[in-house]
């Protein structure tokens, strides 16, 4: 073997110490390479999980909201309200469809103006299983995500909205975001390789050196990038960013990933802030409340604590909304939100949640505070319920005017009266409309033997829709003579149901279900219509000298609606009745209540050449001061005056007083309830002008009042 000299050992000692750094450094060129491919794949499934997870907590919060939006309006079949909820959820850029259906598949609303697909059943098997479902449903067709929700009132399921949101959009500007960081990846490892190329001349210690650095200030931070991407896609956004004073494009990759973390950080609270407070009042909304309580619930179970949940409901809101505008409204609820809160805050001891419901219903939730957690949650809510139905019916100031409400409230208490919160939720609905139904303005405790109530109640309100039609309805007539000379000049149509299995319906009964259920605006015009065309053919009493007129109860739902007059003169053409033998009843509480509105609709009516009477004159709150202001024909004196007239010195003149003040005026009086000859004696001599009751004459059919006519 030749002696090799120490300069060719030192050139091969160099050589193999580059050749050692260079492939040292090929081997670390491919490292990095790997790694690079490693972050872009992780960057991109990182961007995308994200992208995708994004889309769909806003599509499931929005999908969400619009289901509870269009409970109400799916419960009574509004397609009107249905199709501008939908219309206004196709206007967002990224809905690519919309689809209402009802709870056996049928499509009822598109969003579209002609709705080409109503009434047609979706053959897919996610109509049913969303139906089904107690959440919402999410999948990817194509670059569509479809989510989907069940709508449902309590436990009732009504059916479904499906809204479909391109994910093109998301897609191009995901790839062009990879696309860009994977230039600038590329970018970096180019001048990497140059300055890795630049120390392999370098002796070998400079190489090493260089790859210890390259290590250090190029992997090391990409690495941490990757392992943020990988926390942020979690749902984690507290990860801290790796911070860098480096000028190069790695140092614009880190500080726009930390922009884009803040921003997501930004975005996600937004999100969960919209998601769960109220827009108007900044309450907690319905999703808060639902998760609040069931976290109180889950906390509560089997440690023996009590909650209560107390439900508040604004009396007659409606009315503030259809006679003052929904600006006014939103200025009731805000005043009324405020009076909860303080409400609220008065409580001592209690750990409490306020909470906008929906609408005009407000909720809390009450339970002891740590402090002393066995105390009595039921004593606390019984204080609250009383602060509250005091101070709601405060009058409150609108623009310099006072408005009357009042409000219901409904307790029930966990875990006597429910041990979950849906069931919760349920009872204390249960108990707010059996405080409706006990006259507003008051609270009730839930207790059992409300659900068969509120049972009988539904019932009653399902049968009574098409009643009419089915021939269930009738109308029978009371006559109403003239005292002077006990002649007959008329009579009152009165509303009767003979229920196919239940037999007769007491009208105080269904009458108030027709009311609440809004049902009363659809049976009131067919009511109008046949007295018209029954009385019609009425011919005249002997010494009456014309025909009798007939008298139609009009409920504050008709009269509130705006539609009465035209209902009026629809009914007068179409059945021929002359205008000055009809009598219309309206209630004094619903009169007054609305004083300016009420008199340019009385004025209107009176042009038609109807007459207007004020029924049940006496046990409102109007004086006979407002018969001035809201111009009537005649009042009827409440039967509860005339049946004491008898023996109550204070009815008789109280109804003399009436009597004389109604003639002041040029206004005819009616007393309804005689049920005796002296009742009737008294009201003569007190010059009362007509009378009805069932010692005069029972309510009868149409037939049978024409036959009293001979």
């Amino acid at each position: 073997m030749p002696r090799l000299s120490l300069q060719t050992r030192f050139q091969l000692a160099i050589l193999m110490v580059l050749g050692i750094v260079v492939l040292a450094m090929l081997l670390m060129w491919q490292r990095q390479q790997d790694s690079h491919h490693q972050v872009i794949d992780v960057t991109r499934q990182a961007m995308h999980g994200l992208l995708s997870e994004q889309v769909r907590v806003d599509g499931e919060a929005q999908v969400r909201q619009l289901s509870d939006s269009l409970a109400n309006p799916l419960y009574y079949f509004d397609l009107d309200a249905i199709g501008t909820l939908a219309r206004a959820a196709l206007r967002d850029s990224d809905v690519d469809y919309i689809l209402v259906y009802d709870s056996e598949g049928r499509i009822l609303h598109d969003g579209s103006g002609d709705i080409a697909a109503y009434g047609q059943p979706m053959d897919d098997a996610m109509a049913a299983e969303v139906i089904a479902a107690t959440g919402p449903h999410a999948r990817m067709v194509g670059q569509v995500l479809d989510v989907s929700r069940p709508i449902q009132i309590g436990e009732e399921r009504l059916g479904g909205v499906r809204v479909g949101y391109s994910m093109a959009d998301m897609m191009r500007a995901e790839a062009v975001a990879v696309e860009g960081f994977r230039g600038e990846i590329d970018e970096l490892g180019q001048r990497s390789l140059t300055w890795l190329l630049l120390l392999c001349a370098a002796i070998g210690v400079v190489a090493l050196v260089a790859a210890v650095l390259v290590q250090r200030l190029l992997v090391r931070p990409i690495k941490a990038l990757g392992d943020a991407a990988r926390q942020i896609e979690t749902g984690d956004f507290t990860s801290a960013v790796p911070g860098t004073r480096r000028n190069d494009e790695l140092g614009d990759l880190v500080r726009t990933f930390g922009r884009m973390r803040a921003s997501l950080a930004r975005h996600d609270r937004e999100i969960r802030r919209v998601a769960y407070s109220d827009a108007l009042t900044g309450l907690s909304n319905r999703l808060a409340f639902r998760e609040a309580l069931d976290q109180r619930l889950r906390a509560l179970h089997g440690v023996g604590r009590q909650l209560a949940l107390v439900f508040a409901d604004l009396d007659d809101f409606k009315r503030v909304n259809d006679t003052l505008g929904h600006e006014a409204g939103d200025e009731v609820l805000l005043q009324a939100a405020t009076r909860i809160k303080r409400a609220v805050q008065g409580i001592e001891g209690a750990d409490s949640m306020v909470a906008r419901f929906g609408g005009d219903e407000f909720v809390i939730l009450l339970q002891a505070d740590d402090a002393a957690p066995h105390a009595d949650v039921r004593a606390m809510a019984t204080r609250l319920a009383e602060t509250l139905v005091q101070d709601l019916g405060e009058p409150l100031l609108l623009h310099g005017r006072q408005v009357f409400l009042g409000a219901s409230v409904g307790i029930a208490l966990f875990p006597e009266d429910a041990g979950n919160s849906s069931l919760l939720v349920k009872n204390g609905d249960i108990a707010m409309y059996q405080a409706k139904v006990a006259g507003k303005h008051c609270y009730r405790f839930y207790s059992r033997t409300m659900d068969q109530a509120v049972e009988r109640r539904m019932r009653l309100e399902h049968d009574l829709r098409g009643a009419w039609q089915r021939g269930e309805l009738s109308l029978a007539y009371q006559p109403i003579y003239r005292m002077r000379d006990r002649v007959l000049v008329g009579a009152e149509a009165l509303l009767r149901w003979n229920h196919p299995d239940d037999g007769a319906i007491a009208p105080s009964v269904f009458i108030e279900v027709a009311e609440q259920s809004g049902l009363i605006e659809s049976i009131g015009p067919q009511v109008l219509r046949t007295a018209c065309a029954e009385a019609a053919g009425w011919g005249t009493p002997t010494g009456a000298g014309e025909p009798p007129f007939v008298s139609v109860n009009v409920s504050p739902r008709q009269l509130r609606s705006g539609d009465l007059v035209g209902q009026v003169a629809n009914a007068l053409q179409e059945t021929g009745f002359p205008s000055e033998r009809l009598h219309l009843e309206l209630t004094e509480t619903a009169v007054i209540a609305d004083e300016a509105n009420a008199a340019a609709l009385l004025m209107a009516l009176r042009q038609l050449g109807v007459r207007v009477w004020l029924d049940d004159f006496g046990t409102g709150y109007s004086s006979l001061s407002h018969l001035r202001r809201v111009q009537v024909d005649g009042l009827k004196i409440d039967r509860s005056f005339v049946s004491d007239l008898l023996r109550d010195p204070d009815d008789l003149a109280l109804t003399s007083a009436i009597i004389a003040m109604a003639h002041s005026m040029g206004i005819t009086v009616v007393a309804e309830g005689v049920e005796r000859e002296g009742q009737f004696d008294l009201l003569r001599e007190r010059d009362c002008d007509l009378a009805q009751g069932y010692w005069l004459g029972q309510p009868v059919s149409a037939k049978e009042f024409t036959q009293l006519l001979d």
